[in-house]
Formats: structure tokens, C-alpha cells, sequence
């Protein structure tokens, strides 16, 4: 096994009054020593499709208590939506989304696939274990504004992921830094997989199962480590 208790995803308490109903998927993979495998094309392009014609039954349900998640800790979701919303309505108005590389296209076919947001990290790039947390307006996030690097600082009160450095994530699953921003399956990694109380909980083991196998097939030979996290 490659995650141990100690590099476990740790959840503030007061996200609890935020999402009483998050539970999320933590999945560790570790793809040192692993084989190059291949992804079909369609991957992406299926889940897109899918979208279009209105699946999953779910999605409006799931994507609208992230909105009013998003409202409890003072962001503004028609401005800055969740990742799965922000995804879907791409698709919505474009038909589709550009690939950008087979570890993101993976993640993104899952998360429109089932309306549930997705991050990618670079483990390796990681200080310490992943965090959920409420920010206190300290925490230095990095990124790129206008094509400069630049250093950015969550509100008070915003729900970010961070670790040790910094923020990793701003207002939950928006906008992912560029420390641990993940662009090449190789190395370690960690993914999380988040849901609320309307999203059907089969349907979170269900998304879990296909990045997993996704990531499998990619990196034959991987290490993988599933587990469950909740408020």
C-alpha cells in the first residue's frame, strides 16, 4: 500500500457546517516505477457527449448544493463555480474541451461524467498532508495572472486545500495553484474526488472505479491507494 494513515487527507471540523453532507474519494498513486500506457481519445470526447444529452440524472441536484456550499462560506458560484460546474458549462456552450494531456483529460471525462469536481495534484510537490480548511487570509497562493507568476492571498473565511506551504486550491475546487499543479502521469500523485449529499453515494464509488481504472491503464504498474473521507 502506498498511503499510510499519516499522509491522509485532514478535514477541519467547521466545513462541517459548511457541507454537513462532503465526502469525498482520496486517491494516492505512486507511478515511480510504473509502465506508459495509452488512453483512447474518446475517453474525453464520450464524457462530453454524455453531458450534451443531459446525463447524469443527477447533475443539477449535485452541482446546485455546491453553489449553495460555495454561498455559506462567501464566494459568489456564478462567478467563481466549482470545477464540475465550470466544466460543464464549457461543454453546455462549446460542445466540448480542448485535451490538454492524458492524466487531465482522464480527470476531466470523470468529472463530467458525473457531475462531481476533481483535482490533480503533484504529490511530490506537496509539504506535509493535503488539508481542507477554512482560510485565515495568511496562506500564499500561487499563480499565473496575465501570463505572469504571481502570489495570491485566499479571504478570511474562503475553504481552500492547502498543506504546509500554502494554498494548493482556492474557494474549495475552483482554481488549483501552480506548486502542485500535476501535468505528466509520472512521479506521485493525488487525486480527490469530491461529492455532497445529492450525488447518490454509488455514484461517487462509481467515479472513483473509473479513475482508477483510468489511471491503471496509463500507468501500468502504479500503486494505487482508495480511501474514503468525510465530515
Amino acid at each position: 500500500m502506498l498511503a499510510i494513515d499519516g499522509e491522509s487527507p485532514v478535514i477541519d471540523e467547521r466545513i462541517k457546517e459548511i457541507a454537513p453532507g462532503f465526502r469525498a474519494m482520496s486517491i494516492h498513486v505512486d507511478a515511480t516505477n510504473a509502465g506508459q500506457g495509452s488512453l483512447s481519445p474518446k475517453l474525453l470526447t464520450d464524457a462530453c457527449n454524455y453531458v450534451l444529452q443531459g446525463g447524469p440524472t443527477w447533475a443539477e441536484a449535485h452541482l446546485a448544493s455546491w453553489a449553495d456550499a460555495y454561498v455559506r462560506f462567501g464566494s459568489k458560484p456564478k462567478r467563481t463555480p466549482c470545477s464540475a460546474q465550470a466544466l460543464r458549462r464549457r461543454v453546455l456552450k462549446d460542445g466540448s474541451i480542448p485535451s490538454i494531456n492524458p492524466i487531465v483529460d482522464l480527470y476531466n471525462a470523470v468529472s463530467l461524467k458525473y457531475a462531481i469536481p476533481v483535482g490533480g495534484e503533484n504529490y511530490d510537490a506537496y509539504l506535509g498532508r493535503p488539508l481542507l480548511t477554512v482560510a485565515d487570509g495568511s496562506e500564499t497562493f500561487e499563480t499565473v495572472m496575465n501570463g505572469e507568476a504571481v502570489i495570491e492571498n485566499p479571504l478570511p473565511g474562503e475553504v481552500i486545500w492547502r498543506d504546509d506551504a500554502g494554498a494548493t486550491c482556492r474557494r474549495w475546487n475552483w482554481r488549483q495553484g501552480t506548486r502542485t499543479r500535476l501535468d505528466a502521469a509520472a512521479g506521485r500523485m493525488w487525486f480527490v474526488l469530491e461529492s455532497l449529499e445529492t450525488m447518490p453515494d454509488d455514484a461517487l464509488a462509481e467515479a472513483s472505479d473509473m479513475l482508477v481504472d483510468g489511471l491503471e491503464t496509463l500507468m501500468p504498474g502504479c500503486s494505487v491507494f482508495a480511501q474514503r473521507i468525510a465530515v
